[in-house]
């Protein structure tokens, strides 16, 4: 692990540069090569197998209690609220990494990511939309936040690695700040899931709620795509890369806590939110509740102690950083299974990492389905029933249309009218697999021959 902290920002470019001249040998070369393609299919396991497991998390604080008799927050909600959300964004970086090819896009090959990134940006946009008639009161629905997302993430993928690194970290530091000088001038959020509706009605507040006010806030949230856009530019098929990893993930995820519980304890911290309590908008016991389960995107601007917060869906710098860290460390735990190489352990391992790989490979299909069944009269289980049967229901569907149909449903929707927008682009004078990577368009390719597992269905 010591050998870990010496990766420097010049190692993550050449990780980068390197990346760029083994896919520029291979396409001159005309074939794969025998050793990488092994590699890039383990990659795709762990990273999908890390999405499938940020699902079941994210199902669980929807369908699960948040909190106990005795009205503290339940160990489920305490693991997994905000960091379920939080591993999805950062995977998202990372898939946007995929898409172009895991290298810095140049200037002169850019309409097609970029192209490529707007019509996934508006497609999932769309399905988010149609969702609105969900109750937010049961799930928030994230998807056109997504979007906005997708969108401020263009520029990044012209970046060089380091670069976006410095830029998360400063967008860690400073959106918040922006976000607690904005909110007191700004309308106050409906936190409603939006709809078409909001979208042709206020196009401006639907936009102002999506990027600062709302509970998924796009402003602060574009730290966890960087995050994941440099993961992502990383040879993550090295255990030196993915030891890295876990071990900032780990760090991260202990040290924000920690610094926050200082700041608010031995600093006073709590006092100063005490003390400025009447111009919050919240009482005593309300700020206690906020204090122990979270917000909704933000906190109150009574006092710059609020930013010391750690608690989940507050958008505090703390809480960016401790919620990185846990993705991360989720992620790295998923690539270091997908590598194991051995008889018995190799099997064991696959028993658990191909069915939540293959859940992480239409997530955007069973995400979809999860807040149509929790909005629906079919949702008549007590909770922890209620979240068995869909998990069982979930796994069982993705395994089955993995083995058989492949891409889900409206991942291969999304991939289709993206990928079109991308060759339409890329007719205006661009070679056509500019920004392409040979990692996304097959997500299954590790299900004919998985190289980490030893292991093939049926």
């Amino acid at each position: 692990m010591t050998q870990t902290v010496n990766l420097t920002w010049d190692d993550l470019d050449r990780a980068a540069e390197a990346n760029r001249l083994a896919t520029a040998a291979r396409r001159a070369s005309g074939r794969p090569s025998t050793s990488d393609v092994p590699a890039g299919r383990s990659r795709l396991l762990g990273v999908d197998a890390a999405r499938g497991a940020a699902l079941l998390a994210m199902i669980a604080v929807h369908s699960l209690p948040e909190s106990d008799a005795a009205g503290q927050p339940t160990w489920w909600f305490t693991a997994f609220a905000g960091r379920a959300a939080a591993a999805f964004a950062v995977l998202a970086g990372v898939g946007i990494a995929f898409l172009t090819a895991r290298q810095r896009v140049r200037l002169t090959a850019g309409s097609g990511p970029v192209a490529a990134l707007v019509v996934r940006a508006l497609a999932i946009g769309a399905i988010g939309l149609a969702l609105g008639y969900a109750d937010a009161s049961v799930a928030s629905v994230i998807l056109p936040c997504y979007a906005v997302m997708f969108l401020l993430a263009i520029p990044l993928v012209f970046l060089p690695t380091w670069l976006v690194a410095v830029t998360g970290v400063v967008v860690a530091a400073a959106a918040p700040v922006l976000q607690h000088l904005l909110l007191p001038r700004l309308p106050e959020p409906t936190y409603d899931n939006p709809g078409f509706a909001q979208l042709v009605g206020d196009p401006v507040a639907l936009l102002t709620e999506l990027t600062v006010t709302g509970e998924f806030p796009a402003m602060t949230w574009l730290a966890y795509l960087c995050a994941g856009l440099v993961v992502g530019r990383l040879a993550l098929t090295g255990r030196r890369a993915i030891l890295w990893m876990l071990g900032t993930g780990v760090a991260l995820a202990v040290a924000a806590p920690v610094a926050s519980s200082v700041l608010l304890h031995r600093y006073g911290g709590l006092q100063q939110i005490s003390v400025t309590q009447p111009t919050s908008g919240l009482d005593a016991t309300q700020i206690a509740e906020f204090l122990a389960f979270g917000g909704d995107g933000s906190t109150p601007t009574s006092t710059w102690w609020w930013l010391a917060v750690d608690a989940p869906h507050t958008g505090t710098p703390l809480d960016l950083l401790a919620t990185t860290g846990s993705a991360l460390a989720l992620l790295a735990v998923m690539l270091l299974a997908s590598r194991a190489t051995r008889g018995l352990p190799r099997r064991a391992i696959s028993l658990l990492l191909l069915p939540l790989a293959a859940a992480g490979g239409m997530v955007l299909t069973l995400y979809t389905a999860h807040i149509m069944f929790i909005n629906s009269d079919l949702d008549s289980f007590a909770p922890v029933p209620g979240y068995l049967a869909q998990v069982v229901a979930f796994m069982s569907f993705a395994f089955a249309w993995w083995a058989t149909a492949g891409r889900g449903p409206l991942e291969g929707l999304v991939t289709a009218i993206s990928g079109g927008a991308r060759r339409l682009a890329a007719r205006n004078g661009r070679r056509p697999g500019a920004g392409m990577s040979r990692y996304a368009p097959e997500p299954r390719t590790y299900r004919v021959e998985p190289p980490a597992t030893g292991w093939r269905p049926g």
